[in-house]
């Protein structure tokens, strides 16, 4: 089935997905497999915790730390 990804192509979807838009038929095929999935949703989260991470990073200032 063309919706169907493997986990390794559902987080290569997650990865790609931080640097550009999906076509709409990548991201209903991630979101099928996220539904199905046990282990993927823990990898989304962990990519997401990363990218809220790297956004305070990137805002971050020396007197936020005083």
């Amino acid at each position: 089935m063309i919706l169907m990804r493997t986990c390794k192509e559902a987080t290569a979807l997650m990865l790609a997905r931080e640097d550009r838009p999906l076509p709409l038929l990548e991201r209903v095929a991630l979101r099928l497999h996220l539904a199905i999935c046990q282990a993927c949703p823990v990898v989304e989260r962990q990519v997401l915790t990363m990218r809220h991470a790297m956004r305070a990073w990137r805002n971050y200032t020396q007197s936020d730390a005083e």
